[in-house]
């Protein structure tokens, strides 16, 4: 008979452990604390030689706070020639001069706990790398102010482990040479605002034209805001993003004690005013496109440069004969001289951006419309859909109907009122005829369009119903032209850009940008179809006044419903280039159609483009003659035959919203309500 434990006998239920197995389970659990104590000190060995390297390196980094003064951009053209400089003017500023609510704004919306964290913040790390899990993809970044600072001081943009561990070792030694106040002296002295200046003090100047000591509370939340993404939240081109941005950042302000209840109400209701002085200096017709230069300028501060070059894909001359053909066409319309808007894209087949006009004058509105505005493309989307339908096996000889249609309680019309029977695809297109077009894509599915579209490299949401096939989904010029490049390409697709190169003074290159393994978006037997067909429209169909001497062109027109949206949009075998005609708040034209005054812009910006240059042939098409231009018809009774008919519950184009901020010529203040709206649906 067993006894107890004391008699000799098992615990009942005791675990049958092995003297041999609990020797292993004591060796593998000293041997993991000894691993991780070895490992520790491994660390604290790297960190320690790593920093003592950057001592060694960089001696006094506080001195960086003396010399360092916002770098010069310089914006060349294709041909190497200047086309402006930014950015000399500012001196650094020191902390003690800046207003406290400055440096509370930033440290609000961009790293809350800079005053109590080592350089990193786990907390902020933890949640950036939750979010992004939940995600599944990078949603936030974990990134603290005095990290930013090193990475911009002395890092490359790679994404690697490797630069993000000597980020993190450089943040820990920042922290220890400078402390606090020096490592947030530095990084409002050297951080990037949008439009291509540097600092603090270049931010006001450029944004208000004050120096920052003197910035208000609203102010310095739009300063703040500027930090999350420069060009899209520029006040001067996106008023209306900045103001929202603006309110959150006061909110946070708020929310952290630096400003109290009543004081958040003050600041949405104080008077914000922008710098005139930008739109008082005499025009050169470059502003629009090197403001989008900037707009996508990198934040490449650091590197202890005094200047940065941006090499960009600009035509210098056939910018300002773009913005100079704009304004004298516009105002050579009467029946639209005081009102209507356009704007102009020019690509070469490589998807470099050699011109671009947002506007009649940049003066009168900074609002660039070749990339801000979306609007409808009415006819001009047609050739989207009809490749899809060539690829589905149709050709241009094939014959379609052009007879009545109802898709539930939608009935397309044509302009004409009539129809006429049996016609080919190259006909169709060639005069805009909508019922055709309805019908292809009822037949060959409304998905195969989408994602011809989305191929073509049309990223703007789609109306996956019927009236997609007239062009009533907004795209912007900059997208639609880039589509027509890719045809103008052989059915390679085009990234549109501007910067081909960022150098610094030193030679140091910071950006360039790479050879893309080509993307084919169509088949070039298919595209040679298509562009034979849109060859047809312009020498027989509605875009014969586009048609250019010497050079064969390919090209569609576009009207939207009660005249609003006018466009032409083509390419020859050396350029592609799009034209928009509207009014800003969507409101009718009276005489302006596709066929008629953007064709006409078209028409004088690509002679002066082909001017000493070779015919080519369009990609696809068998060689033609290209008929010499023919004698221009009064502008303000050109008519496209054909143009988008109406449909029932269209959604018109959002106008372009009232400047949240006011001019020195129209004092007025922010826009609580709205405010509110846009920081709820930010």
């Amino acid at each position: 008979m067993n006894g107890g434990p004391e008699h000799g006998g098992e615990m009942p239920g005791a675990p049958d452990v092995h003297p041999g197995r609990l020797r292993l389970r004591r060796w593998r659990l000293r041997l993991l604390v000894r691993g991780a104590v070895l490992l520790s000190i491994l660390a604290a060995i790297l960190i320690a030689t790593a920093m003592v390297r950057y001592t060694i390196r960089f001696p006094d980094p506080s001195a960086l706070r003396q010399r360092e003064q916002a770098p010069v951009v310089r914006v060349l053209a294709r041909d190497g020639t200047v086309l402006v400089e930014r950015g000399s003017a500012a001196r650094p500023v020191p902390l003690a001069e800046l207003p406290p609510h400055v440096i509370h704004a930033v440290v609000a919306i961009e790293d809350r706990r800079f005053f109590s964290h080592i350089g990193l913040d786990f907390r902020g790390f933890a949640r950036a790398m939750l979010a992004n899990l939940r995600a599944a993809r990078y949603a936030q970044g974990g990134s603290t102010l005095t990290q930013q600072l090193a990475k911009n001081l002395f890092l490359t943009s790679d994404r690697t482990m490797e630069r993000k561990l000597e980020e993190i070792i450089l943040a820990l030694w920042l922290e220890l040479r400078l402390g606090k106040p020096g490592i947030m002296e530095l990084y409002l002295n050297r951080v990037y605002f949008g439009a291509g200046v540097y600092g603090v003090e270049a931010a006001a100047q450029r944004y208000f034209g004050k120096s920052a000591r003197t910035l208000t509370v609203p102010e310095a939340a739009i300063i703040a805001g500027l930090l999350k993404a420069p060009s899209r939240l520029s006040p001067a081109s996106r008023p209306e993003l900045a103001a929202s941005r603006a309110v959150l950042v006061l909110a946070a302000m708020r929310d952290e004690g630096f400003i109290s209840e009543a004081g958040f109400n003050e600041a949405l209701h104080q008077q914000v005013t922008l710098a005139a002085s930008d739109t008082t200096r005499e025009e050169t017709g470059l502003e629009f496109a090197v403001d989008y230069a900037l707009e996508r300028l990198p934040p490449l501060a650091g590197h202890g440069q005094s200047s940065i070059t941006v090499e960009t894909t600009l035509d210098a001359d056939l910018q300002r004969r773009a913005q100079a053909a704009i304004a004298r066409r516009l105002a050579s319309a009467p029946s639209i001289a005081d009102t209507a808007e356009a704007a102009v894209v020019v690509l070469d087949h490589e998807g470099g951006i050699r011109a671009m006009v947002g506007g009649r004058a940049w003066s009168r509105s900074q609002f660039n419309r070749a990339i801000r505005a979306r609007r409808q493309p009415g006819s001009a989307f047609k050739p989207v859909l009809y490749l899809a339908a060539i690829e589905a096996g149709l050709t241009p000889e094939s014959t379609v109907q052009d007879r009545p249609i109802t898709i539930g309680s939608w009935s397309p019309r044509n302009d004409s009122g009539s129809y006429a029977g049996a016609m080919t695809l190259r006909h169709a297109l060639a005069h805009s005829v909508n019922t055709v077009a309805v019908l292809l894509q009822r037949d060959i599915g409304t998905e195969r369009v989408v994602a011809m579209a989305r191929r073509l490299g049309i990223t703007s949401t789609l109306r996956a119903d019927a009236s997609l096939a007239l062009g009533t989904s907004e795209v912007t010029l900059l997208e639609l032209t880039g589509a027509y490049g890719a045809l103008a390409n052989g059915g390679v697709n085009l990234s549109p850009h501007v910067i081909r190169r960022v150098r610094t003074d030193r030679g140091m290159v910071l950006y360039a940008r790479g050879k893309a393994p080509p993307l084919v978006a169509a088949a070039s037997a298919h595209v040679g179809k298509v562009n034979d067909m849109l060859h047809t429209a312009m020498v027989a169909g509605t875009g014969r006044r586009a048609v250019l001497a010497g050079h064969d062109a390919a090209g569609k027109t576009g009207t939207t419903q009660d005249n609003r949206d006018a466009w032409f949009v083509g390419f020859t075998g050396h350029l592609t280039a799009g034209v928009w005609v509207g009014n800003d708040d969507n409101s009718p034209m009276r005489g302006v159609s596709g066929s008629g005054l953007p064709a006409l812009i078209w028409r004088d910006i690509m002679q002066a483009a082909h001017r000493g240059l070779e015919p080519a042939a369009l990609p696809g098409v068998s060689d033609t003659i290209a008929p010499p231009a023919p004698a221009e018809t009064p502008v303000a009774s050109a008519r496209e035959p054909v143009r988008v008919a109406p449909r029932p519950a269209l959604r018109p184009s959002a106008p372009i919203d009232p400047a949240l901020f006011a001019t020195p010529k129209e004092p007025s203040g922010l826009d609580t309500r709205r405010l509110e709206a846009l920081l709820k649906s930010e």
